[in-house]
């Protein structure tokens, strides 16, 4: 009996992880170029999953779903490189830390942690595998990280870590309630207190996310120079 119930939770994990690959992969479509750089929101919904399931389950994700983007994408094995290289470091350091400190404050620290993982890894990605796959002096890249790289990845690491906030919340409880997942130490920290102090704390942090996404989003758009693009 025993079996046949860790049989069933393993389905389900399963199930509902290919879920979110494939909520994943169908938001690479909607896209926000930056020059010669491109924003997605994929990233969101890993992180997600990872802090929800665990590293594994996220770092799995990480992996697969740009497998999965690689025959519609435009870079090649490159774009590919920095896809897993990027959403890696966000979604794993996010899990891994949040695996730890299942709490508000240690889902801030994650996120806040997956945003300077992703940055310096991003940069120390560019530095060793853009020069190679595209033909160029390592000089000529460095010389865009202060005005171009670094800028691009910080944001776009800051938005996604506002909107993983915004999102976890609704979305682990849509999870538990539809039977996904178990009860326990996903929501341990929360379980003793007052309702009402609980939805207000679940509005302050979904207000203060959205309030940080959009302001990284007018930078995109009004500094950066981006643009909304589908497929």
């Amino acid at each position: 009996m025993k079996q046949q119930s860790k049989m069933t939770e393993r389905i389900k994990k399963l199930t509902v992880i290919g879920m979110f690959a494939a909520l994943a992969y169908v938001l690479h479509f909607i896209h926000i170029p930056v020059g010669f750089l491109n924003l997605d929101f994929k990233d969101v919904v890993m992180a997600v999953a990872g802090m929800y399931f665990g590293p594994i389950a996220g770092l799995t994700l990480s992996i697969l779903v740009p497998l999965l983007e690689f025959p519609t994408g435009s870079t090649g094995v490159y774009g590919l490189l920095m896809n897993i290289v990027s959403s890696s470091a966000f979604v794993g350091t996010a899990s891994l830390i949040y695996r730890f400190k299942k709490t508000l404050s240690g889902a801030i620290i994650s996120l806040c942690s997956a945003v300077l993982a992703m940055t310096a890894i991003m940069m120390l990605a560019n530095l060793w595998i853009t020069p190679y796959y595209m033909g160029v002096q390592i000089e000529a890249v460095a010389a865009m990280i202060p005005t171009t790289l670094l800028p691009f990845n910080a944001i776009k690491a800051i938005l996604n870590a506002a909107l993983t906030l915004c999102l976890y919340k609704p979305m682990t409880v849509l999870l538990r309630k539809n039977g996904f997942g178990k009860q326990g130490s996903a929501q341990s920290n929360t379980e003793n207190m007052d309702p009402s102090l609980l939805r207000r704390r679940t509005v302050l942090v979904a207000v203060v996310g959205g309030m940080i996404a959009v302001i990284a989003l007018c930078i995109i758009f009004f500094v950066m120079g981006g643009t909304i693009a589908f497929f």
